[in-house]
């Protein structure tokens, strides 16, 4: 007798089977289990693995190996301080850095370029060498020549990541840790920062570029460094860590809708339905998640804009690089010591439709500025654009119902709704896969209202289809062959027929 209180093996040879051989039910009717292509493996079979493992199959021993190395690789050390030749210029920096500064008028060095420092110092770096009797080759002068202009003009070890032009975003996890993102992979950088006072002095001295301030009494701030570059800092003690510093570099060479199909971020054809989308005054919506592409998608966009259209930007800290003549961008300013003071970007939209602008563009929406947004949208501004964040198009119309309810506006959910479907004509969907590739995912038309709900319409999507050997994922861009809906609006500016044959 078992646990259960049954006996064993009742009825003899036609039994049902023991629990370890139990198969899941197939579909399309009863069929007789098949003991040569089992699903599940019987117990036995499992313990008798444990013994040996050639009996587990390939794919399962691949999964579990898979799974046993990033288990191991989650202990590693994330420490990224190095020794050899960085690490000695680093030493050597320390003792020649005091000296070198009682023989310089830090006003005068402020005045002059890096490389005419760079000049300036080299005859001074000598005198401090010989007073510490320290003897260097060429190449270790030139790396200690470089490190001390880096620390007195720039912002320090993090110059030679910013110079790096495959590195497209910078994480300081405190002094001791720096990750970067290379072709959408996260890697530990190799350099170091000397405590933690020398990296809060660097945080400090990109926030005060930008007249931001960073202390422990305003522990966040939102800054943007010479390049456009976007810079968010939090330090203790809200960082446990130390100092955080997160760059997300701009690209120096302007990206445009047809460099974005050639890498295979979108299909030949997404590309030209964007193109009209921008050319035609479509209201668009571009969502997606951190690190996606949100704004290199609306830079891109914004190249289809008429150079004789007056454009306004709108965001926290300025990173839009519109490729436009006509352009004027607009940053919102945080509260000053006494709490006053602060420019929200619900007030600069305000601000914005009183300035006679052909456009408005929202570097992001999180609030109640998306009801303003909307507003913009509705009366005359057509061809506006802003960013969310949102896994899908569909979610991301609920986050802007969600956002405009969060507002001090008493309205009832359907006007929101139906407010939504008047304003936004299309949606754009940016992922980034996990491979580190950054897919426009979904080209979404928001086509009206059926009730209580928003109705769309998918004019393209990406299909997943599998995994090659070095990780890559393959997949395929494909147009649903819908007549769009806002075909009548690309009509008035002559495009309809070629964004008819686009979309089908």
């Amino acid at each position: 007798m078992n646990a259960f209180g049954r006996r064993n093996n009742i009825g003899g040879a036609g039994a049902r089977p023991g629990f370890g051989v139990a198969r899941p039910m197939q579909g399309g009717g009863f069929q007789k289990p098949d003991p040569a292509g089992e699903q599940f493996p019987p117990l036995d079979t499992l313990q008798a693995a444990g013994e040996d493992p050639s009996l587990v199959p390939a794919s399962q021993m691949d999964a579990m190996q898979r799974l046993a190395d990033r288990q191991a690789a989650s202990a590693e050390s994330g420490s990224s301080r190095v020794e050899g030749f960085e690490a000695s210029i680093h030493r050597i920096k320390e003792q020649v850095l005091p000296r070198l500064l009682e023989r310089v008028d830090p006003e005068a060095a402020a005045t002059l370029g890096k490389d005419e420092l760079a000049e300036e110092f080299r005859p001074i770096i000598g005198e401090v060498l010989a007073e510490l009797r320290l003897t260097l080759n060429r190449r270790e002068q030139f790396a200690l020549e470089k490190v001390l202009v880096d620390e007195l003009l720039g912002l320090g070890p993090l110059e030679e990541l910013l110079a790096d032009a495959d590195i497209s975003d910078i994480m300081v996890n405190g002094p001791d840790q720096t990750f970067v993102e290379r072709k959408g992979k996260l890697e530990l950088a190799q350099i170091q920062f000397r405590d933690e006072e020398h990296l809060f002095q660097i945080a400090q001295r990109i926030c005060n570029s930008v007249g931001r301030r960073v202390d422990q009494t305003s522990p966040l701030a939102d800054a943007r460094l010479k390049d456009g570059s976007r810079v968010n800092v939090i330090v203790p003690p809200l960082s446990l860590k130390g100092t955080a510093i997160s760059i997300r570099k701009f690209s120096a060479k302007p990206i445009t809708l047809d460099m974005m199909a050639g890498f295979g971020s979108m299909s030949t054809k997404m590309a030209t339905a964007l193109k009209i989308a921008g050319a035609c005054r479509f209201n668009v919506v571009i969502s997606g998640g951190t690190g996606s592409g949100k704004t290199t998608m609306l830079n891109a966009l914004s190249k289809m804009i008429d150079p004789g259209e007056r454009v306004l930007t709108i965001e926290d800290a300025a990173e839009l690089r519109l490729q436009q003549p006509h352009w004027l961008p607009l940053e919102t300013r945080p509260a000053n010591l006494e709490g006053q003071g602060e420019i929200s970007i619900r007030d600069l939209v305000k601000n914005a439709l009183r300035m006679r602008p052909d456009r408005i563009i929202l570097g992001e929406i999180r609030g109640s500025e998306c009801f303003d947004m909307l507003a913009a949208m509705n009366t005359g501004h057509d061809g506006s654009m802003c960013t969310l964040h949102s896994n899908s198009p569909r979610e991301a119309l609920a986050r802007m119902e969600n956002m405009v309810m969060m507002s001090d506006i008493k309205v009832p959910k359907e006007a929101i709704s139906r407010q939504i479907a008047d304003s936004v004509d299309m949606i754009i969907q940016v992922k980034r896969l996990r491979d580190g590739s950054r897919r426009v995912t979904n080209i979404t038309e928001v086509i009206g209202m059926e009730g209580p709900v928003i109705v769309t319409q998918e004019l393209f999507k990406f299909e997943y289809l599998d995994e090659s050997a070095d990780g890559k994922i393959i997949g395929e861009y494909r147009a649903m062959g819908l007549r769009p809906y806002t075909i009548d609006k690309a009509k008035q500016f002559g495009f309809d027929q070629a964004f008819l044959e686009a979309c089908l």
